[in-house]
């Protein structure tokens, strides 16, 4: 009997780690290949804003981070930086800054969904016709399938 619970426990738990690493893995394994520093350099040039993802906010942590420097342009936002690999990851524009769940929760109602983010290492996402950044002032990546906070930078 204490055989056949080992070997349950101990092929859950491995089933459990299986799982889970391919959560984490599955998307790098799916991701394009990000833009390089002259596609960004590019989309940046004529930036209205720029502003800096940060590894220290709030709900980030060892799995669910940014760094970087973001631009904010009219047609589009751009990331020279990293992010921690996810899937289903979305990009905001908010009213107020947000560095917790339960404040991107508050105040989902009032931002602006831009579009998908598809690299973890830079990134350029289109602005949707007839977003206009200048009527917020941060950014924000979000795990949408987890509803967990990544990622933020104030803009203005």
């Amino acid at each position: 009997m204490k055989r056949i619970l080992w070997l349950t426990l101990s092929h859950g738990l491995v089933l459990a780690l299986g799982f889970a690493a391919g959560i984490y893995t599955l998307p790098l394994l799916i991701a394009p290949p990000p833009p390089d520093a002259l596609q960004v350099g590019r989309a940046s040039e004529g930036a209205l804003f720029t502003g800096q993802f940060r590894r220290d906010l709030k709900d980030s942590d060892a799995l669910h981070w940014g760094e970087g420097e973001v631009s904010v342009g009219a047609t589009r936002i751009a990331l020279r930086g990293r992010l921690a690999p996810g899937p289903d990851y979305k990009l905001y524009l908010s009213p107020e800054f947000v560095e917790t769940e339960a404040d991107f929760a508050r105040l989902k109602s009032r931002m602006q969904r831009v579009g998908d983010v598809k690299t973890f290492e830079n990134f350029i996402v289109e602005l949707p016709p007839g977003v206009e950044p200048q009527g917020f002032n941060t950014v924000i990546v979000w795990c949408e399938t987890f509803q967990q906070f990544i990622t933020a930078a104030r803009y203005r």
